[in-house]
């Protein structure tokens, strides 16, 4: 479980505990990808086809995108509606988080 304070823009102080109910099937979907990735560095190294390797990079890349929807979803259901929503230090730092993923 892990700790976390959000503060209001009244200056109350919310502090509470949770954890994260998909920290499993994160870790699982990343070791896959990892797995995944892995598979494509060896098909370069083996002098594979590049429309293959771009096939495979671009399945790599769909499977780290589902993870993070899973990530964005369970923070959102587990950090920001604990806060209530108002704490605005929290949600410009999901904002700025989306952003740099979206990219």
């Amino acid at each position: 479980m892990a700790e976390h304070t959000h503060v209001l823009p009244d200056g109350t102080t919310l502090t509470h505990t949770h954890s994260h109910t998909e920290t499993k099937a994160v870790l699982n979907r990343l070791s896959r990808a990892i797995g995944h990735l892995e598979s494509v560095k060896r098909m370069v190294a083996d002098g594979r086809d590049c429309t293959e390797v771009l096939i495979q990079l671009a399945a790599v890349r769909s499977a780290l995108n589902a993870t993070a929807k899973v990530i964005l979803k369970d923070h959102i259901e587990h950090c920001i509606n604990d806060a209530g929503g108002g704490d605005t230090q929290a949600l410009a730092k999901l904002e700025s988080a989306i952003e740099q993923f979206m990219g």
